[in-house]
């Protein structure tokens, strides 16, 4: 049972206090029978660890794709929604997720509807998740709606570990490097600065250089840390608050070689997977595209389809303003776009974009690893080889002068 925080009237006055009960209903009623006048909204439950995890970690889609399934099943079977989802509530082994599938039953129980219990748990269920629902709700087919829910969050979700997948070799060669470099530079080099004091011999420019450098890093290494970790907060800070400053990052990454073309086919995947999604589960079009705007991951790309969005509500057709970016949106992609709206058929069409998209992701993930691969190589192999060079060379000039 969970704890509540509740606060009511006892005689006029204010009463605080804490309660375990199984639901907020439970609460309630154990007040009155208490004879205290419950305050609804001062009636919340109890803080924890969990609701830290929930709003920091949020809820993995593998998570969610399983619960979108198992109540789209029951609730095709025949069951209750209030009983399906206490049986999922029940089986759930995610302990934060347990805690949200359990508030919103008790909301529905207590009659809110499902897409309004929803949204009061936007980590774990984002607006378009709540509007597909209220639209399957309205039009008496959640089930399906739910199983389209469920394919799109599954899609979605593996374009994400394709790419995530993709770049762990580089993350981990490039962390290897600098771990390597910087032992060869703090460690190495020192030791090869001291016989190099010893012998007294006169040390060659390139031998200088590389010395400082190590001089000053094991100097400097814990202030250049904090340094680069001060600077990672005040970027993420500043995209995260300046409209201006995500106008200027997004747009630069999407034009960045290879890495702008794998961003620019992630993101025509998205918006044609998420735009077929919530078209073909019911909701209007300008609805959708707001939707999908919000779900773009990309502020430039975000206005480009709020933009679309203010044309199609004038009354053009979708591919016409697209038409008018063809930076972000290719021919092929508003040609059948327009044959889709032509046919009458927009969702399939739009599906359809989105499977070849999602298939030049993977072409394009391939070629940016086939790329990064000898790069990395290069650089270290130069990096090292330079070093090892000026660690030599006074050797070779003291042989050199005693051979002499």
């Amino acid at each position: 049972m969970a704890v509540y925080v509740w606060q009511g009237k006892l005689k006029g006055k204010i009463e605080k206090g804490e309660m375990e009960a199984p639901s907020r209903s439970a609460v309630l009623a154990r007040l009155r029978g208490m004879q205290i006048r419950p305050i609804p909204e001062k009636i919340k439950e109890k803080s924890s660890f969990l609701d830290f995890n929930i709003a920091f970690g949020g809820i993995p889609t593998r998570d969610l794709v399983v619960f979108t399934r198992q109540l789209s099943t029951m609730i095709d079977a025949g069951l209750p929604l209030v009983r399906s989802l206490e049986v999922i509530r029940e089986q759930q082994p995610n302990a934060a997720f347990k805690v949200i599938i359990g508030k919103v039953k008790e909301d529905v129980e207590g009659g809110s509807s499902f897409a309004d219990a929803l949204e009061k748990h936007p980590k774990a269920f984002d607006s378009l998740y709540a509007n597909l629902a209220r639209a399957g709700e309205s039009a008496g087919v959640l089930d399906v709606v739910l199983q389209r829910l469920a394919s799109y969050l599954e899609k979605m979700d593996g374009i994400k570990r394709r790419i995530k997948g993709a770049m762990i070799y580089p993350a981990v060669v490039i962390s290897v490097a600098v771990i390597v470099l910087s032992v060869i530079m703090i460690f190495v080099v020192p030791t090869f600065a001291e016989l190099f004091k010893d012998l007294g011999t006169t040390l060659p420019s390139l031998t200088i250089v590389i010395v400082n450098i190590s001089t000053w890093l094991k100097s400097n290494i814990i202030y250049l840390l904090i340094a680069i970790v001060l600077m990672v907060i005040g970027v993420t800070s500043l995209y995260s608050k300046s409209l201006k400053a995500r106008r200027l990052m997004d747009g630069f990454l999407l034009k960045l070689w290879l890495v702008g073309n794998l961003l620019l086919k992630t993101v025509i995947a998205r918006f044609c997977r998420t735009l077929a999604t919530l078209t073909s589960g019911g909701l209007p079009i300008l609805d959708g595209l707001e939707i999908t705007a919000k779900s773009a991951g990309n502020i430039v790309v975000e206005e480009a389809i709020m933009d679309v969005r203010k044309k199609v509500s004038e009354g053009q057709l979708l591919a016409e303003p697209l038409a008018a970016r063809p930076k972000i949106f290719p021919p092929m992609v508003v040609q059948m776009i327009s044959v889709g709206e032509q046919t009458g058929n927009l969702d399939d069409m739009l599906d359809k974009i989105a499977d070849f998209y999602e298939d030049e992701v993977d072409v394009a993930v391939a070629a940016l690893l086939s790329a990064m691969e000898p790069a990395m190589i290069f650089f270290l192999g130069c990096t090292v080889g330079i070093i090892v060079v000026a660690m030599y060379l006074p050797m070779f000039k003291l042989v050199a002068t005693m051979a002499g």
